[in-house]
């Protein structure tokens, strides 16, 4: 395992976006920008892949321990820092349909003062009734071959 998987994991695990994974590295004072650290989470056979080396690890695993705990003098508790990044990540709906191309009610067309409303309504609609079951029907007749041999 690389140093890139584990810098990959950890981000997936602790849910850091890059911003807050450069906020943690600049508590150890080790500068680093965005577009650094995409480069490391691209993949291997990308033209703009940056291999971790160890000395990025190393500060960004000492400033995650800041970052989680804090200092003696103003220490944290890792489960509530846990809980922010897990608040600040946005609610998705649970609606399956999205938003934009939800059907519109079948009455819209009677408030629009233009137009009669349509006889295709809800309430012109009959109730679907199954049919009885008809006897089968054969489609092929049954033929009989003559190919030219008499059989007597």
């Amino acid at each position: 395992m690389t140093n890139n998987d584990i810098l990959k994991k950890l981000r997936v695990a602790l849910m850091l976006r890059d911003d807050q994974i450069v906020e943690i590295l600049e508590l150890v004072d080790f500068r680093i920008t965005k577009s650094e650290l995409g480069a490391f989470f691209r993949a291997e056979d990308h033209e703009n892949y940056m291999e971790c080396g160890d000395q990025v690890l190393r500060n960004f695993l000492n400033g995650l321990v800041i970052h989680l705990r804090g200092t003696k003098e103003n220490p944290k508790n890792p489960n509530d820092v846990l809980a922010k990044h897990k608040a600040e990540i946005p609610k998705k709906e649970t609606s399956k349909e999205r938003p934009e191309f939800k059907a519109s009610a079948k009455d819209a067309e009677k408030g629009r003062g233009d137009k009669a409303p349509s006889k295709t309504g809800t309430a012109a609609k009959k109730p679907f009734k199954k049919k009885p079951a008809s006897p089968k029907i054969q489609v092929v007749e049954k033929v009989v071959y003559k190919n030219g041999k008499n059989k007597k």
